[in-house]
């Protein structure tokens, strides 16, 4: 049997296997997916075909999910070309500005080649060698641009969720050995575990409480405390609600500071919340997916002042970054944070491994497998430089400036956030004299509109109850005169759907 394998010649050799044809198939496979991707971007510069969710699943339904004998790289790049590319969201257009989601620069698509060819597995030493030691140097040069000592340290994440995750776990571990003498990894959580809290904003992101629950703590140990008129947490309303949850008997462990939430942007008062968590023995985590990026920023760094005294951060760099999904990184301001993950298998990262300088990042990770994400940032860092880095993000912050005063000053528009920290603007089209529940309904009806038709992509949120429409302007290519078409074409559509429904 095994030398009727070794005999074996693929029809289609898929792999490299050192010889001509599996490097043909290579190179000549980048040119086909080449050309594919070139042409949808040289024909579409909308952010979107306009194609209804039903009218794409019932085609991709005719596709087949495999072949017995194999079909040409040609053909199958065809149907994904009609099928699939196609119909995407086009995330480099100028006028795709609904959510945070980046266009890519194209040395960290580079990158991701070199990622996916090489298969670097980064949760031990030996499945990833020098990918080990790049990563290791981006999360030093990391902590020393949010301002931690060298006592810091960090990993590579899948994103905002995963950080989230590890920051409130680590607090959570840290807390039960602090106060009870409890090894949670060990011994599980102790009865009392039940009065444990977390604060945050009531406009932090949803993984606080995901987070919560996943740790056994339930989404009822959230404590949301109110904003202020910039939608930043209040300082007032957290020791307000310290002193409840004191005469609750109950035990506040974390806060969480937002530092970009993500609908405003706003991000929380970073000193006074760490000199509130030092005086009431909180962790501070800063969720900082959003807004950490302005560790680049010439312009706006002063934003984030504060950022070094938390205990741990997140920052994803499939933002402001401009980095492929997914992409992101935790830090902590003490490496000795991490011993409540660390767990030793003998196949894997045994501990005399480490003892002779053998670096398994799996001890940082709640991750095992994981890719080579960090020298996508490493690629752009280079090419890019932080010079174009620092000007890209800070054109995209003055221009939601220039975007929120024009709309202010527009007849039959309201603004919310008047004054955008980051890069997002929210707004409604807001015809005097009409109902809220008219209006809410004219702004789902443009929202819409605008996608079907291909022109623009803003997202839709809520505030208060009513519904709003949203920029996130994170593409360095979107120009002012993109804005004032949408703004044009939101006027339109809104007197028309105005008229249809009176």
């Amino acid at each position: 049997m095994i030398e009727m394998i070794n005999k074996t010649t693929f029809a289609y050799s898929p792999f490299f296997l050192n010889n001509e044809a599996g490097f043909n198939n290579y190179t000549d496979s980048l040119k086909i997916i080449e050309k594919r991707l070139t042409d949808f971007f040289k024909e579409n510069n909308q952010p979107y075909s306009g194609k209804k969710p039903h009218e794409i699943e019932a085609r991709l339904n005719e596709l087949s999910l495999g072949s017995i004998k194999g079909e040409t790289l040609e053909g199958v790049a065809a149907e994904l070309a009609e099928f699939v590319i196609n119909d995407s969201i086009n995330v480099h257009s100028p006028t795709c500005i609904g959510h945070l989601h980046c266009p890519t620069l194209i040395p960290a698509v580079a990158a991701e080649m070199i990622i996916s060819t090489l298969n670097q597995s980064m949760d031990s030493w030996d499945q990833s060698s020098t990918a080990t030691f790049i990563e290791e140097r981006l999360i030093d040069w990391l902590c020393t641009q949010v301002g931690f000592s060298d006592k810091a340290d960090g990993i590579f994440t899948s994103g905002g969720t995963q950080s989230n995750y590890m920051g409130l776990l680590l607090a959570r571990d840290a807390y039960c050995k602090r106060v009870w003498d409890i090894d949670v990894q060990q011994h599980g959580l102790p009865t009392e575990a039940k009065k444990l809290r977390i604060l945050c904003s009531e406009a932090a992101h949803f993984t606080v409480r995901k987070s919560a629950a996943q740790l056994g703590l339930g989404e009822q140990a959230v404590i949301t405390v109110k904003t202020d008129s910039n939608h930043r947490l209040s300082i007032d309303e957290l020791n307000r609600q310290l002193m409840i949850l004191e005469e609750q008997d109950l035990l506040p462990f974390a806060v969480v500071a937002t530092c970009g939430t993500t609908d405003f942007g706003s991000i929380d008062p970073l000193h006074e919340l760490s000199a509130a968590a030092l005086e009431n023995g909180l962790w501070l985590h800063v969720d900082a997916a959003y807004g950490g990026a302005m560790i680049l920023s010439r312009d706006f760094k002063e934003l984030i002042n504060g950022i070094e005294q938390a205990d741990s951060i997140t920052v994803d760099f499939h933002k402001l970054f401009y980095q492929p999904i997914s992409c992101g990184a935790f830090l902590v301001s003490d490496r000795n944070s991490f011993q409540y993950i660390q767990h030793h298998a003998d196949y894997l990262n045994p501990q005399e491994d480490e003892e002779e300088g053998m670096v398994h990042l799996v001890n940082k990770s709640i991750q095992t497998t994981r890719r080579f994400d960090a020298l996508k940032l490493w690629m752009s860092l280079k090419v890019v430089g932080l010079d174009t880095f620092a000007e890209m993000i800070d054109y995209t912050c003055h221009l939601a400036r220039e975007v929120a005063a024009k709309i202010n000053k527009a007849e039959g528009f309201s603004v919310l956030n008047k004054n955008p920290e980051l890069n997002a603007v929210v707004f409604r089209y807001n015809p005097e004299g009409k109902s809220d529940q008219l209006v809410n309904l004219l702004n789902k009806q443009i929202q819409q509109e605008l996608l079907k038709s291909g022109r623009a992509f803003l997202a839709k949120t809520r505030f208060d109850g009513q519904v709003y429409l949203k920029m996130t302007l994170l593409n360095p290519m979107t120009k002012l005169e993109h804005i004032e078409e949408i703004i044009d074409e939101i006027r339109v559509l809104g007197e028309m759907f105005k008229m249809m429904e009176e």
